[in-house]
């Protein structure tokens, strides 16, 4: 159902230079609507093989979101694959905890869609594992944001965290053990063997401490990733502690895995120290987008505490803010209202989205999984909202 939301932001200014466009266009972020994209959300139902997955990060392989004629990979973390015949799903799924999808193209054509997932029927596996000389079925890699780095090749980058199984009765019966950068080859084939990690190093996860998940966002606001207002970092978003706090790196996109590089953003500017990261936002989704709405205008988008039906929105200056008041752009109530269910980690896709607008996407799963599963197999895949700013107007380029 489309509905309009009139929002007042503490941050002003116009749009100067929108991206790909020939005139420069205005945003009115005061002004917006939102309503289900079921052209996004209907490409990934499917019913053979791949046909659930949570994650969805899209990375444009030019490593421009306003590539023209590009191609765009997209990660899942736990994946489904399987049968589902009649609404029922078929004995003899599996789970692996991540795959990709490749797009040809950025519109929502089934045809152009190509699900990957390493291994064979029956023997089905992950695509990237920890780097480790003692394999641990409980340990295992969940995926996060990544970007194509126009400055190293435009080899892939895929931030990832190391997931060890607690075996306990918390609904969340595991925890994060590791933090590492995954990086891919220019052109290298599927799957990806020649892949390199490196572990990030801000974490002791032994001592108890607050940790922070790097790689929640990223954001490259670079020339050669064709951001009109770049500053020449690439931010790198995390996530720290139980309040959810957002904290931002920035890094030369060139020294991205030399971590000794990496600038951590403070009450008073940047520092190399990680424990001087300060927040600059609470109560966001372990994975989350920071997007370029016009000049001078960045939005901040997340689920909020990850897991509440409550997509929201904050706009700041800057990639790393200041940012302003919290706003909810949809309630995903509007389309999820089995109680069996939840919907979590909104986020923007720039690189999908029109000018003017953002697509969002967001997840659905349930906390009794595997029994809620054979009966509502259709539950675990993304589902996608797309946002409207106002009716922008167009002006001669100056």
């Amino acid at each position: 159902m489309l509905f309009c939301v009139a929002v007042l932001l503490s941050c002003g200014g116009k749009q100067s230079g929108e991206r790909g466009d020939a005139a420069q266009q205005e945003i009115d972020e005061k002004h917006f609507t939102a309503e289900p994209a079921p052209d996004w959300t209907n490409l990934f139902v499917r019913k053979s093989g791949w046909f659930g997955g949570d994650g969805i990060f899209a990375i444009p392989l030019s490593g421009k979101d306003d590539g023209k004629s590009d191609s765009l990979l997209f990660l899942f973390s736990d994946t489904m694959v399987g049968e589902i015949r009649n609404d029922t799903l078929q004995p003899g799924f599996v789970m692996v905890n991540n795959s990709v999808a490749l797009l040809k193209g950025k519109a929502p054509v089934s045809s152009n869609l190509a699900f990957r997932i390493a291994g064979e029927k029956n023997a089905y596996k992950a695509i990237f594992t920890p780097d480790t000389n003692k394999p641990d079925k409980d340990t295992y890699l969940w995926l996060g944001d990544g970007f194509a780095n126009p400055d190293a090749g435009k080899d892939v980058f895929i931030f990832a965290y190391q997931i060890t199984n607690t075996h306990d009765k918390s609904p969340f019966p595991f925890k994060e053990t590791g933090n590492v950068l995954i990086r891919i080859p220019a052109g290298s084939p599927f799957p990806y063997a020649g892949q390199q990690q490196k572990s990030l190093p801000f974490n002791n996860y032994r001592s108890g401490e607050e940790t922070i998940s790097f790689g929640a966002g990223v954001f490259n606001n670079t020339e050669g990733a064709g951001e009109p207002d770049a500053d020449g970092f690439v931010y790198v978003y995390g996530i720290k502690g139980k309040n959810k706090q957002l904290v931002t790196a920035r890094v030369k996109p060139g020294a991205i895995d030399s971590f000794d590089q990496w600038e951590f953003r403070n009450s008073s500017g940047w520092s190399r120290d990680v424990k001087s990261a300060g927040a600059i936002s609470d109560s966001v989704s372990n994975e989350m987008s920071v997007s370029r709405l016009g000049k001078g205008k960045y939005a901040l988008v997340y689920q909020l505490g990850g897991i509440l039906p409550e997509i929201c929105m904050q706009v700041g200056p800057t990639p790393a803010g200041p940012f302003g008041k919290r706003i909810i752009l949809y309630k995903t109530t509007s389309d999820i209202r089995d109680t069996d269910l939840f919907t979590y980690n909104a986020k923007a896709h720039p690189a999908l989205s029109a000018p003017g607008e953002l697509l969002i996407s967001y997840n659905v799963n349930s906390f009794q999984f595997f029994d809620v599963l054979p009966k509502k197999p259709d539950l675990y895949r993304p589902r996608f909202v797309r946002v409207k700013f106002g009716q922008p107007t167009t002006h001669a380029s100056h």
